[in-house]
């Protein structure tokens, strides 16, 4: 087993605002595994049930366990009245720590009556991260990472397995979405889920999407929302600051993964002019990690100019520019955007930069780095 000290972390972390965590993440991401790396847990799989029929009573249940001890209820949403049982946890047990697990976000799934706001601290597990690649996975092929995507099973296997993501995407829908939401139209959601895939990185035009799949532009909108709250997708909206050349309208959204992105575009090997687009993913997962996709935005003018992504901080807002080779970066979108917003930093991220250094272009000054250094810069 494959220690994921990152993720571990960020739930010890979690604990000590919160006695409940919740581990999101699409199915597979390796949620389970990483519950499992809690030395000591009472592990309860909600799944079964035996386990079901254990947290019948959940004052039983908990009282049974010692102070100071952690719990793990993998696949929580399973329970008939999930939030129920955590907030029994939060409010009576709370020398307990509980970390519980499910594939989509809390509040918005039918069966969670009550969002445990204040009571919980949530952590979103994410596809491998390219830092975690290098380190953990002891993979440094990008395009290995970037072709099979982030999903441990599809990373770590002896060959890429196109059922794997065909299959996933089948489970996806028949256990998070018709499930948890109640979306019944199954053709219609899993074309839309593979056209977004397809056109993952682009800006999303709900008018244009549902004349390409044949279904009204709410049903459009209903389904892109339960994506997102399952993890498939997520929106960067654009940023806008009060200059009049900005677009302030439609966000980009972007796949969850790589492997899914490479699938419904029927990729079987990375070519020179899919690395970049890929790559811009792995970046936008360092961003999801070190803010929990809070201030997460693009920039684009009118004229076409265009920042990958920005990201807002105390004191300014920060550039960020994805590039395969930091030599072919272009300064002409920053220095535009620093006219209009000149305060913050201005990063552009590379795979292979090992050691970050500084380069200036006029009165544009970049740090080039990689995943890491941008992590932790953040």
């Amino acid at each position: 087993m494959i220690e994921r000290p990152y993720w571990t972390g960020r739930i010890r972390e979690g604990w000590k605002k919160r006695s409940v965590v919740w581990l999101a993440g699409v199915r597979r991401a390796g949620k389970t595994t990483i519950a499992r790396m809690l030395p000591g847990a009472a592990y309860v799989n909600c799944d079964l049930p035996s386990a079901v029929r254990r947290l019948e009573d959940p004052e039983l249940f908990f009282s049974a366990q010692r102070p100071g001890s952690i719990v793990v209820l993998d696949e929580v949403h399973r329970l008939a009245d999930p939030s129920r049982v955590l907030k029994i946890a939060a409010d009576e047990y709370p020398r307990l720590r509980i970390l519980a697990t499910g594939s989509s976000t809390l509040a918005a799934t039918r069966k969670f009556r009550d969002s445990l706001t204040g009571r919980k601290t949530v952590v979103s597990l994410l596809p491998v991260l390219w830092t975690e690649c290098q380190n953990e996975f002891g993979i440094r092929d990008l395009d290995r990472r970037l072709l099979r995507g982030g999903l441990p099973e599809a990373l770590l296997g002896a060959a890429r397995d196109e059922s794997f993501y065909a299959e996933w995407m089948d489970s996806y829908y028949a256990r998070d979405i018709q499930e948890l939401f109640g979306i019944r139209q199954r053709t219609g959601f899993l074309n839309l889920l593979r056209l977004m895939l397809r056109q993952s990185g682009g800006l999303a035009d709900y008018s244009a999407l549902a004349r390409e799949c044949d279904v009204n532009r709410l049903t459009v909108k209903a389904h892109l929302e339960a994506m997102e709250t399952a993890y498939a997708l997520f929106s960067v909206p654009p940023f806008h600051g009060g200059g009049r050349r900005e677009l302030v309208k439609r966000p980009k959204v972007y796949g969850f993964d790589t492997g899914f992105v490479a699938f419904a575009r029927g990729w079987n090997d990375i070519r020179d002019e899919d690395r970049g687009l890929l790559w811009e993913h792995l970046v936008l997962d360092a961003l999801r990690a070190a803010t929990e996709g809070e201030g997460v935005h693009f920039w684009r003018d009118k004229t076409g100019r265009e920042i990958d992504f920005v990201v807002r901080r105390r004191g300014g807002f920060d550039a960020v520019e994805c590039k395969i080779n930091p030599d072919r970066f272009d300064p002409a979108a920053t220095e535009v955007f620093r006219t209009i917003h000149p305060r913050g930093r201005n990063f552009v991220v590379c795979p292979g930069v090992d050691e970050p250094y500084e380069r200036r272009f006029g009165k544009v000054h970049i740090r080039v780095m990689g995943c890491r250094e941008l992590m932790q810069a953040l």
